[in-house]
């Protein structure tokens, strides 16, 4: 199983990817020399520093017509990567 999940693409990290940095969803037991070489293996790109960070999962409920059902939403892990200047990487690339 790969531990980069899938890109993490959001407003503010589209707004990033102008300064070079990325990001992504990762496996909870990765650390940061590990994303680095994953990164560079699937994209091809020098990886000048990883920045993680876990969010916790959040806790939902919801009204039915016969009771209140909560619980929580699953934790994860992001990794915020900054490339070398003048590297990119293209998401869209195969679509």
């Amino acid at each position: 199983m790969s531990i980069i999940k899938k890109p993490a693409l959001t407003e503010k990290s589209q707004a990033m990817q102008a300064s070079g940095k990325y990001a992504f969803v990762v496996d909870l037991t990765a650390n940061k020399i590990e994303i680095a070489k994953e990164i560079k293996k699937m994209y091809g790109v020098e990886v000048v520093s990883v920045q993680t960070m876990r969010q916790i999962g959040k806790k939902k409920s919801r009204s039915t017509r016969t009771k209140v059902t909560s619980g929580r939403t699953s934790t994860f892990k992001k990794a915020i990567v900054t490339v070398a200047a003048g590297e990119i990487i293209d998401f869209y690339q195969g679509i």
